[in-house]
């Protein structure tokens, strides 16, 4: 399970919300990644989930995002404990 802070007014990079036109939510990618990436190697997705995480300004660590390849690649669930700050 990983875990990420994300303040408040941010939260739109990480899950789509309808109101925000905010273009690039990292819930999207990852959705999108996990449906057509799996099975595939995790060397493969990682710098996918990061150029993702780098569009959404989210700071995922490396091992992170190496955790979430491994979801993907497998297709397991994947846990993420956001911490939300004002």
């Amino acid at each position: 399970m990983g875990e990420i802070t994300v303040s408040a007014q941010d939260m739109h990079h990480l899950l789509h919300d309808p109101a925000s036109a905010y273009g690039a939510p990292y819930q999207r990618a990852y959705t999108e990644l996990a449906a057509s990436h799996r099975g595939r190697p995790v060397a493969e997705i990682v710098p996918l989930l990061r150029e993702a995480a780098d569009r959404a300004l989210l700071g995922f660590t490396d091992a992170d995002l190496a955790e979430q390849a491994c979801a993907i690649s497998s297709g397991a669930p994947y846990e993420l404990r956001v911490r939300i700050t004002r």
